[in-house]
């Protein structure tokens, strides 16, 4: 059994708790002292073999997918977005899956989309308070989430269905995301838990609507992404079936709801606490938006790591590793690489407004990688701009304190510890 290279030497309760509670500070020591490739040990998961060098990160994102396994590496999610879902498939289903899901997210399609995320971010940002410290954190999950129901979702506004589902889904991803559901999702927590129960109470009533939702959009299609995916057709021709529907409508309200709205968060909080920097978001019209946007995702990425499980024998950064090895491209490091980002802790949006760094497939990596990478990624980029934009051009804003938010956790995505605090004028 080949050796994996060393790695912190704190006890495996101890490395978990700097896990949970300390990510970036716990890999930015380890790399400090055993370099770029290093093992930590986390609850009671495998060794993760963690990769800080954009090299081995390619290696891995253009590796065999049937040796390079990300479903796997998902399984904590099962409970919440179902067997169906393209983030826990791998393999030819996961590709098959794929590519029914890609069309609504590419080409022309995302402009008509672009004005009713707009639409959506002015209405809240009208409401939100002038002259007092307000919390963004929760008003921008109120923004991205209208955005999974009336764009993906296709539910129109006002609706009784909207209402219901938006209080049954924050109700369901306020239990989810609790710290204590994902350790017990995790295997971190209690061992009496039943997983693959965990949420059956919460997601009964979103299930419900969400299928009333797949009936009503089968009688009357629109432009929405709902409607595309029960017009596509596997290989054989056949519709996806209402329980496929069921996962990856839940997977992507998972994946684009709680992580835009944290770095919508993340990047207001950085902008506030620039010299000038609000004035650039508001001079700088959309190019400046995104740029601050991807700045934002290098410097605080929403997610820490991606994590393979090998099916096969790889080698990896020189290393010859057995099946079952889990490796962990760690995008926090990779990002504050000096080499690649100079003055890596400095927020500066105008890294994003030229040429992107050498090599910038595998040195800017927040939505993942190779075959997995994330197929919401420019829709996601998208829902940055414009509702950055909105806010620039209907508000001032200022940080109400000098000192920058530290980061907290919520579930598996690190965020602003306050709640990206601002005072709107």
């Amino acid at each position: 059994m080949p050796a994996l290279p060393p790695g912190p030497r704190l006890p495996r309760a101890l490395q978990t708790a700097a896990w949970i509670t300390r990510p970036g500070p716990f890999m930015v020591r380890a790399q400090a002292r055993h370099g770029d490739v290093f093992t930590i040990r986390i609850g009671d998961e495998p060794p993760w073999l963690m990769l800080a060098h954009p090299d081995a990160v390619k290696e891995v994102f253009t590796g065999d997918p049937a040796v390079f396994h990300a479903g796997k590496a998902n399984l904590i999610l099962r409970p919440l977005v179902g067997h169906a879902s393209v983030l826990l498939l791998d393999g030819p289903q996961h590709m098959a899956q794929r590519k029914l899901m890609l069309p609504p997210f590419h080409g022309s399609r995302m402009a008509g989309y672009e004005a009713l995320v707009r639409e959506i971010a002015a209405g809240h940002v009208a409401t939100w308070p002038r002259g007092t410290t307000v919390p963004l954190a929760p008003r921008m999950q109120s923004i991205t989430l209208d955005v999974v129901l009336r764009v993906i979702f296709g539910i129109e506004a006002d609706s009784a269905r909207l209402a219901g589902l938006r209080e049954a889904l924050r109700a369901m991803l306020g239990r989810v995301f609790s710290g204590g559901s994902m350790l017990a999702m995790s295997g971190l927590g209690p061992r009496n838990v039943e997983r693959a129960h965990l949420f059956d109470r919460w997601l009964r009533p979103v299930d419900a609507l969400l299928h009333e939702q797949i009936e009503a959009r089968r009688r009357a299609p629109g432009d929405d992404v709902l409607s595309l995916l029960l017009a596509a057709r596997h290989a054989d021709g056949a519709p996806m079936s209402d329980r496929e529907l069921r996962d990856e409508l839940v997977t992507l309200l998972v994946a684009g709801h709680e992580t835009t709205a944290t770095a919508l968060s993340w990047t207001v909080e950085r902008l506030v606490r620039t010299p000038g920097g609000w004035d650039a978001l508001r001079a700088g019209g959309d190019a400046y938006a995104e740029a601050a946007a991807k700045e934002a995702l290098r410097l605080r990425p929403v997610l820490p790591v991606v994590l393979r499980s090998l099916q096969a024998p790889a080698t990896v950064a020189g290393l010859e590793l057995e099946a079952g090895t889990l490796v962990a491209p760690s995008i926090f490091l990779v990002h504050r690489r000096p080499g690649l980002y100079p003055d890596p802790a400095a927020f500066r949006p105008e890294r994003f407004l030229g040429p992107e760094p050498q090599g910038g497939t595998y040195t800017w990596i927040p939505f993942g990688g190779g075959v997995r990478r994330c197929l919401g990624a420019a829709f996601a980029l998208m829902e940055l701009r414009v509702v950055l934009a909105e806010l620039a051009a209907r508000t001032a804003a200022a940080a109400p304190r000098p000192e920058r938010e530290p980061t907290g956790r919520r579930a598996i995505t690190l965020i602003p510890k306050r709640g990206a605090e601002v005072v709107l004028s």
